[in-house]
């Protein structure tokens, strides 16, 4: 695992590095959480548990006015789209963000999401949508609205339906289980029964909706929660919303003891294989491209 763009974890290159580099698969992160250095320890950790080596580029919308981050302290560690417009990857992921209850005009880098989501369909191999991405991409990509939800769902969800003829899907039969971080406000409303074409469903709960869809031509996933969190992210998101004192509900399926704050990490190792398989899409066409 290598990580490009990122001043503050260029010194532990070597530490993340646990495997022979060979023709890495290359991904670019479009990270659009506040939380920058959390959001890219995340991904650097879930994705230096795989058995594919990876190298990870992060990216910012150029047309975004930060708020708790300085733009040359962004523009330091990370590219932004016009300077890698003329480049290739193996995948993109695109994160999720805090901005849910605003229609998506009303996003200030709306315009440029679009246009990267549409670089993305001709210049890599898999689009991978999460959280708020992923209701911005089913959008784009197929008209759906997204709907605001009465109270917020907040907690760990467990996949109820599986398609386990989806490449997505491998490893979560036989007692493998599909579990997911959720954390928004708003919701996709789908009729399983009537997809548009091309969309197909992979995992859902009764509570959360959809949680894992795809689509061939689009060459994308589209995933509705955060299998990036780790161990104490929701805590962490409901002790600042307790202080701020904003409504907010324990996190369902999620503390093992409230009082004590201890948690348990059930969806550790479905996060993994989600994005082992995921990154495996990725290496298959690799591999076909170069024989």
């Amino acid at each position: 695992m290598t990580a490009n763009a990122i001043n503050g974890f260029l010194h532990a290159e070597k530490k993340w590095q646990n495997h022979q580099v060979n023709n890495p698969v290359t991904i670019l992160v479009l990270n659009l959480m506040p939380t920058k250095r959390d959001t890219e320890y995340q991904f650097l950790t879930n994705f230096n548990r795989l058995d594919t080596d990876v190298t990870l580029t992060f990216m910012y919308p150029y047309s975004h006015q930060f708020k708790g981050t300085s733009r040359r302290a962004i523009e330091a560690d990370y590219v932004c789209w016009n300077q890698i417009a003329d480049r290739y990857y193996d995948g993109l992921i695109i994160t999720g963000a805090p901005i849910e209850k605003l229609a998506f005009h009303q996003v200030d880098y709306f315009d440029e999401l679009r246009q990267i989501i549409q670089w993305g369909h001709s210049h890599v191999k898999q689009q991978l949508h999460e959280c708020w991405a992923a209701q911005a991409g089913l959008f784009l990509d197929f008209g759906i609205q997204k709907h605001l939800l009465p109270h917020k769902l907040f907690g760990i969800f467990t996949a109820t339906q599986v398609n386990h003829e989806s490449p997505l899907a491998r490893g979560f039969g036989a007692g493998g289980v599909l579990k997911m971080p959720q954390s928004r406000h708003t919701e996709v409303i789908l009729d399983d029964r009537h997809l548009p074409a091309d969309l197909t469903l992979i995992a859902t709960a009764p509570q959360s909706g959809p949680i894992v869809l795809s689509s061939d031509r689009y060459q994308t996933t589209y995933v509705t929660g955060h299998p990036e969190y780790q161990e104490k992210t929701l805590a962490n998101e409901y002790y600042r919303d307790l202080a701020k004192n904003l409504p907010i509900t324990l996190p369902l399926n999620y503390f093992s003891d409230p009082v004590r704050g201890s948690v348990d990490y059930s969806w550790r190792d479905a996060s993994k294989k989600l994005y082992e398989n995921w990154t495996h899409l990725l290496v298959d066409k690799k591999v076909g491209l170069s024989i």
